[in-house]
């Protein structure tokens, strides 16, 4: 088996199912999803209407990036959401100690930038991705 071709396959599989299983969480929760956005968005997205839309959306793009399915597509999609939602919490990653900036320490958000870091190889090395259901169409 190609190594490359496995270790891309684990990377997909595990930052997808990670922004599905989020979206699901929106869509049995959203009490949840709103209480973080009151906290860490400002309530920008807590709208009864709003939340259950992203968790749907989010379990696509999770889905999608687990097949390999569209990846010119749903990887960028991936990489933009873990992107936007590092925005709020970005003084717990710069200082997860909170020792100069953040106002207490907050270690577990900066496991986030694995997920935006795996996202951003997964669109620079989709040629690796040999395991994917686009590759196998021929995509």
């Amino acid at each position: 088996m190609d190594n490359k071709a496995l270790s891309i396959f684990l990377l997909r599989f595990s930052t997808g199912i990670y922004l599905a299983l989020w979206g699901v969480d929106k869509l049995i929760n959203a009490s949840h999803a709103a209480s973080l956005s009151d906290r860490f968005y400002g309530g920008l997205v807590s709208s009864e209407f709003l939340i259950p839309i992203l968790g749907i959306l989010q379990v696509i793009i999770g889905l999608m990036v687990m097949l390999g399915l569209f990846r010119s597509i749903s990887y960028k999609a991936q990489l933009a959401w873990y992107a936007v939602g590092i925005i709020p919490i970005i003084t717990y990653i710069i200082d997860p100690l909170g020792l100069y900036l953040a106002d207490r320490a907050h270690l577990t958000w900066f496991p986030s930038t694995t997920l935006l870091f795996a996202s951003i190889v997964l669109v620079a090395f989709k040629e690796f991705d040999t395991m994917s259901l686009d590759h196998k169409r021929g995509k």
